[in-house]
């Protein structure tokens, strides 16, 4: 019999809470940025209302306790996290993961999330994905649009403001959902909007953790097993030296061999194949 949830280790202390949306405030509306890791037009300061994101204080509660306790345990045979001890409990961080399914909105959180770290995890969201009551669901849960075709200036921005309130935000470096196995190239905005964030705040020591999310079926489905394998973090201020184009790529690059490790230690155990 599968252990639904099986961590390598208890979950890290919470840490103290506070509220997204009041960090948010105190973030300077319109951001100093160094020129030389200006990402200029991608992020300068947004035209017309800002863009926001937060949690819904009934809604988000409510979806994940009932994935946790009913959603989660029945639909799937078995969960499997590694590497919970590699997540900072404070302080700007960018959680990387591989996008395999939808279901990764909720398993990602789950094990990232309030009850391991002590704080709900922001999403940027493709567009597409933000639409009718999915994307009401989205936006109240923490995620907020970005067109990755082309990205717009305030969502852009707001990622950078997020960082610099000091919270967790999910990215998928990825750039999409695929059902396979292997890990696609990395698309370089969230290098650059990373460093962006570092360089707009110095000092702010913004940590990018490597997820990789393996699930027994290409395309989950009922009793499909899942395996979570948390990395060690990449420091952003390690690489802000040198042009933007070349730190991005190097950040970029060092990223994608961390997945792939990650990734390769799923086909070593047994029965996640």
């Amino acid at each position: 019999m599968t252990t639904f949830y099986s961590p390598d280790r208890n979950p890290l202390p919470l840490a103290s809470r506070s509220s997204g949306l009041d960090a948010l405030h105190t973030v300077p509306s319109t951001p100093k940025f160094p020129s030389r890791l200006a990402l200029s037009p991608l992020i300068e300061p947004a035209k017309g209302l800002p863009m926001t994101s937060g949690h819904s204080a009934w809604l988000t509660p409510l979806v994940y306790t009932l994935g946790q306790w009913i959603v989660l345990p029945i639909y799937f045979g078995g969960l499997k996290v590694t590497g919970q001890e590699h997540l900072p409990p404070q302080g700007p961080v960018i959680l990387a993961p591989t996008h395999r399914s939808r279901w990764d909105a909720i398993t990602v959180p789950y094990t990232t999330g309030l009850r391991v770290t002590g704080r709900h995890p922001r999403f940027m969201v493709s567009a597409n994905e933000v639409k009718g009551i999915q994307g009401w669901f989205i936006r109240r849960l923490g995620g907020f649009p970005v067109d990755t075709e082309h990205p717009r200036v305030a969502s852009l921005r707001h990622g950078v403001e997020v960082l610099q309130a000091g919270e967790m935000l999910v990215i998928f470096p990825e750039g999409g959902i695929f059902h396979d196995r292997h890990i696609h190239p990395l698309k370089p905005g969230m290098a650059r909007l990373a460093l962006q964030a570092e360089q707009g705040k110095p000092g702010l020591g913004i940590k990018i953790v490597p997820i990789s999310v393996h699930y027994s079926d290409l395309i989950p489905k009922w009793r499909t097993r899942i395996q979570i394998a948390i990395g060690h973090p990449l420091s952003v201020p390690d690489y802000c030296q040198g042009s933007v184009k070349q730190s991005a790529q190097k950040l970029t690059d060092d990223l994608e061999a961390a997945l792939k490790a990650l990734a390769a230690s799923h086909e070593n155990h047994h029965g996640m194949r």
